[in-house]
């Protein structure tokens, strides 16, 4: 199936549907042991469980995180190569979250949204994202 607008936004089966929901189940399992059961053994446990939780969350966003840093930086490479001269210097007034919308774009198209975008007409990375007619699939995203 080709990607689209209606269909980009990715699940990670092993993080969505597995870490996340057991670790989350699991330390409120635990705080309510804690709770029902109080002794500094049973806090432990809880305090133990959530930082287990604690820790598949950070993971997760701090891929999404450098995940976004080399998107800014493609993105920052291929503006230079697609914008004209006189546009160069604005490319980093683009936010992260403009250039992450933006990257769906193809060529043809990507000057007049990168224009677009600066004078403020797009209210979110969404909006830039519905405005996308050469929508460019992005399948590595995590």
């Amino acid at each position: 199936m080709s990607q689209t607008y209606k269909n980009h936004a990715r699940f990670f089966p092993l993080f969505h549907f597995f870490a996340s929901p057991v670790t989350m189940l699991y330390a409120l399992h635990m705080i309510w042991h804690a709770i029902r059961n109080p002794s500094l053994v049973h806090a432990g446990e809880a305090l133990l469980a959530l930082a287990l939780a604690a820790a598949v969350f950070a993971s997760r966003i701090m891929a999404l995180t450098v995940q976004n840093r080399v998107i800014r930086l493609e993105m920052r490479l291929r503006l230079k190569e697609v914008l004209p001269a006189a546009m160069h210097p604005r490319i980093r007034e683009l936010t992260v979250r403009q250039l992450v919308a933006l990257r769906f774009a193809g060529d043809a198209e990507l000057q007049s949204l990168v224009e677009r975008t600066l004078k403020g007409e797009f209210e979110s990375a969404k909006a830039i994202k519905q405005a996308i007619t050469d929508w460019q699939p992005d399948y590595l995203r995590a």
